[in-house]
């Protein structure tokens, strides 16, 4: 049993406990609050003048798909052969050994959610994994945790541009595409339904057909890079009318649309928006975008989408939304609790309350100052990290 008593503790859920304790048992947070008393038999470490706050969590990443300083044999993340592989699992790309995960912990971040890139109408399935772990099945916090899909400049250039001249070639081509999974999901469904009562016309397995229906079914949602207005709308046109669950992955155009995605209910993952627009599509980001969206009324996470953005830099990114008007606990909750409720990982991680696993960070200073330094990281109550 493990007390930390004495520091300032963010608990992610925009309450401030200073100083506070947090008693940490078998993993998990036994205890929390400013007036608790340590258990004798506890070892106790005071960390007078520190902040303690949640794991950060980066809800968009391709850290251990996308490796860095590899070259092509680390870039795993786009299977462009075809443009519809919803049987990709990002599981079998990511490799632990990848500097990004040391580069992550660095920034605080003990948890993240890896998947394919978005060359692809649909790309595959995605997974939250823990920032430490010898091999990705140990890591593994959820499986999968979402359908890896894209519309915009991406799959038309991969499919159009490069030289592939196939579709998608265009806007239309790629919403065409994206309803031609979900509908040959629905045919094999029913397909499937017919072979219960009668054996003789049960279909052979299909992979990527099952991989669809798990979208279908909600057990897990459509994650929807798209940066343009007009895509970001396509988007929500197709999860309305197959009835999906829908994040809105990089949203940069998100602010132009803050009503209609508020009023869509689907929540915005946001970013990465440190350094210059990089292409036509994203040529309006704006560090506003959060506080826009917040302030409609839409559920916001913010991203780095490593390694675009090095993940060590998650923090950064929120301090610079909250330089931009975002209230400064809601840019924590945007790489903590948002985060984690978004991806679907709340009732375990994302805030420190009393039953939840206790992953957390110390920081000498706080953690949206640029000088601030992770002193320990905790996963599970194991210290990963101790400077």
């Amino acid at each position: 049993m493990l007390a930390l008593k004495n520091a300032r503790i963010m608990n992610g859920k925009g309450e401030v406990l200073d100083p506070g304790i947090l008693v940490v048992e078998a993993g998990k947070i036994k205890d929390i609050g400013e007036n608790v008393t340590p258990p004798r038999e506890a070892r106790v470490v005071d960390l007078e003048g520190k902040i303690i706050t949640p794991g950060f969590i980066d809800a968009h990443s391709h850290v251990g798909i996308g490796e860095v300083g590899v070259g092509w044999e680390g870039q795993d993340y786009n299977e462009i052969s075809d443009p519809v592989t919803p049987h990709m699992r990002a599981i079998d790309g990511i490799f632990p050994e990848d500097k990004g995960f040391a580069i992550a912990r660095r920034g605080g971040v003990t948890a993240i959610m890896s998947g394919p890139g978005s060359a692809n109408i649909i790309g595959g399935e995605t997974v939250v994994i823990r920032t430490a772990g010898t091999t990705i099945d140990e890591m593994i916090i959820r499986n999968p945790a979402g359908m890896k899909a894209a519309l915009g400049e991406n799959p038309k250039r991969v499919y159009g541009a490069m030289g592939f001249k196939k579709s998608p070639m265009t806007r239309m081509a790629s919403a065409a595409l994206m309803r031609e999974a979900l509908v040959n999901a629905l045919n094999y469904q029913e397909k499937k339904e017919k072979g219960e009562k009668d054996p003789e016309k049960k279909p052979e397995r299909d992979l990527k057909m099952e991989a669809m229906l798990r979208v279908l079914n909600r057990e897990m949602p459509l994650r929807l890079h798209a940066h343009r207005a007009d895509d970001i709308m396509t988007g929500i046109r197709v999860a309305r009318e197959f009835n999906i669950d829908l994040t809105l992955e990089h949203c940069t155009e998100g602010h132009k649309i803050a009503s209609e995605i508020a009023e869509s209910g689907y929540p915005a993952i946001i970013g990465p928006s440190l350094g210059p627009a990089t292409k036509l599509e994203t040529r309006d980001i704006t560090w506003e975008t959060p506080k826009i969206l917040f302030e409609a009324g839409v559920k916001i996470a913010i991203m780095t989408d490593h390694p675009v953005v090095p993940i060590e830099y998650l923090g950064l990114c929120a301090s610079l939304a909250m330089k931009a008007g975002l209230p400064e606990q809601e840019s924590l909750k945007a790489i903590t609790l948002n985060a984690a409720e978004i991806l679907g990982i709340d009732d375990r991680l994302g805030s420190l309350e009393q039953g939840k696993e206790a992953d957390f960070v110390v920081w000498d200073k706080h953690p949206f100052d640029v000088h601030s330094r992770v002193e320990r990281i905790y996963m599970k109550g194991e210290l990963i990290r101790d400077e």
